[in-house]
């Protein structure tokens, strides 16, 4: 499997990551079971990165994920996402998605359902237009320094936004549709 670098400071992952979030919602139904044996192939066949997200059927995509890298954590890099509001179940009362107290809460929860003690790399699922990227970002920066998260990265955000996070802490990766 071909390697590719995430930006400059950031990891080595497989040219060809594995998206989880049809294997919990959206294409037909779940099969939990196949979605293991699914994500076990593709790490015998190289594939290192491994991506969900806390909007994922709530949560549920994510407890997967914990299941199958269950004792294979060193063969993988998980990268999860957080502050997709609408479908992650909101957030605790007087908090939006990308507020700098809820992006630790958010992280902990993930935390806990891929039973991992760090995340790998951590996205913000949608930029949050009610708080200043630099504001959510810095949050974020310091779950890097609390050693909970790895490496950072944005979802769904402009060129501008990139800019301004990058200014805070190095983004490594940036998913957009295609």
């Amino acid at each position: 499997m071909q390697k590719r670098k995430l930006g400059k400071n950031g990891p080595q992952v497989s040219a060809v990551g594995l998206g989880c979030m049809g294997m919990s919602i959206s294409y037909g139904e779940p099969n939990d079971v196949e979605s293991i044996a699914t994500i076990h192939r593709a790490i015998d066949l190289g594939v290192d990165l491994i991506v969900t997200s806390d909007a994922y059927g709530n949560g549920v995509n994510e407890e997967l994920v914990g299941k199958a890298i269950k004792g294979k954590r060193d063969k993988v890099l998980v990268a999860t996402k957080f502050g997709n509001l609408a479908l992650a179940g909101g957030a605790p009362a007087g908090l939006s998605g990308g507020h700098p107290d809820y992006v630790p809460q958010a992280c902990e929860k993930s935390l806990k359902r891929l039973g991992v003690d760090v995340i790998d790399i951590y996205g913000l699922h949608r930029v949050d237009k009610t708080v200043p990227i630099e504001d959510t970002v810095g949050a974020m920066k310091r779950l890097v320094e609390q050693g909970k998260v790895r490496y950072l990265q944005l979802s769904e955000a402009g060129a501008q936004t990139i800019r301004r996070a990058n200014k805070v802490h190095p983004i490594v990766a940036v998913e957009t549709e295609y």
